[in-house]
């Protein structure tokens, strides 16, 4: 039935978007190292416009525990500076009058656990929205009409099969990403 197809299909398109909003969330979470992904929610106020710093400046990491920011045009390295002190990144921006330098502090063992359960947090709020994209999927073939009651079983089952496979998913993730977290 192409009714049962629909409403399967509109679940696992939920269930993928809550596994790629995951993999977003972890990338903005460090892992000891220095990374581009740390700064690319930072808005500068530029031109009176709110504007990814990605689009005023080159992003570069020169090692391990640096971030380089080099603007495009040097009026606005005190308006970068600005957005990445508000942004509560917990970095101290160097400007150097070319261009900005952010160090990465070596995490310890207790920022290490506080990001370690800021993930976990993120993977059980992920873990909701596909348990909530089955209950939806659910609603909808109770609905239909029509529709022999073993069919609905059958697709009902289905998409507890799906459910399992992503809620495995999230844990997988937050298991790779834990590791990432607590490896020194």
């Amino acid at each position: 039935m192409e009714e049962l197809e629909l409403i399967a299909g509109m679940v696992k398109q939920e269930m993928d978007a809550a596994i790629k909003h995951l993999e977003h969330a972890f990338q903005k979470i460090r892992a000891g190292r220095a990374s581009t992904t740390m700064v690319q929610d930072v808005m500068v106020e530029y031109y009176g416009a709110p504007t990814p710093l990605s689009q005023v400046a080159n992003v570069m990491i020169p090692d391990a525990m640096t971030i380089s920011i080099q603007p495009w045009d040097r009026t606005a390295i005190g308006a970068i500076e600005k957005a990445i002190i508000n942004s509560n990144l917990g970095f101290a921006p160097s400007n150097n009058g070319d261009n900005i330098i952010l160090n990465v502090p070596p995490l310890t063992e207790e920022r290490r656990r506080e990001l370690s359960k800021q993930a976990k947090s993120e993977a059980e709020a992920t873990k909701i929205t596909v348990r909530n994209a089955r209950q939806d999927g659910m609603k909808e073939l109770r609905k239909l009409d029509g529709v022999s009651e073993d069919l609905i079983k059958d697709e009902e089952a289905k998409i507890q099969i799906l459910t399992d496979k992503y809620i495995k998913m999230c844990d997988d993730h937050f298991k790779v990403k834990e590791g990432e977290i607590m490896k020194i």
